[in-house]
């Protein structure tokens, strides 16, 4: 599939993400992602709320994460480590502080392009992990708030014959509350971020 083949049917609104924010993430998965004709299907998340001392939403509202604060469907990106940019879906109502990351994709458009991006490794290692994702793709920092309904973001529901089983485990790469079950995989799935899950 090319990224000028990718059709719009079925792109995700806020609606979806102005719920539950552990619903969101899971049912994320199967969704498909694509950034300016890059991406494929969504097979790794997490869900950050903000009463959870591992959501940057915990310490209030700042400069940074006012975003978090915004309206659903927005992407709240930020810099790790100070390299990477990790791509965030805003969840819940407005004001309510949650986002979903995403982790992990099975890329299927603009596979050339992300080969570049990531030095020519496998696919299997295109994007899978959060700071491998954004780099695959080629989302930076300027994607901060932007609207995830809307180009170059291109977010839709599961194709129709989609078929998966998702499996929940404890998030990683975080200190704090790290036994909260809120990571959400594809079973089986080559295309997870590593630990994978049992």
């Amino acid at each position: 599939m090319s990224g000028a083949a990718v059709a719009t049917e079925g792109r995700l609104d806020a609606a979806f993400f102005a719920r539950s924010v552990h619903a969101v993430a899971r049912e994320l998965i199967g969704c498909r992602l694509f950034h300016a004709g890059c991406g494929g299907t969504i097979v790794e998340t997490e869900s950050y709320e903000r009463d959870d001392p591992a959501c940057h939403a915990y310490a209030g509202l700042t400069r940074r994460t006012e975003p978090l604060f915004g309206p659903p469907g927005r992407a709240y990106v930020y810099l790790s480590y100070g390299i990477h940019s990790l791509l965030n879906a805003v969840a819940e109502p407005e004001g309510e502080a949650a986002a979903v990351l995403i982790r992990a994709l099975w890329p299927s458009a603009g596979l050339d392009a992300m080969r570049a991006r990531r030095g020519k490794r496998p696919d299997t290692e295109l994007c899978s992990g959060p700071g491998k994702l954004t780099e695959a793709l080629g989302i930076g920092l300027d994607a901060n708030n932007a609207d995830l309904g809307a180009d170059p973001f291109l977010l839709l529901a599961p194709a129709p014959d989609w078929e998966g089983e998702v499996v929940t485990g404890p998030r990683v790469g975080i200190t704090k509350a790290v036994d909260r079950p809120w990571r959400f995989s594809l079973a089986n799935s080559a295309f997870v971020s590593r630990p994978r899950p049992a």
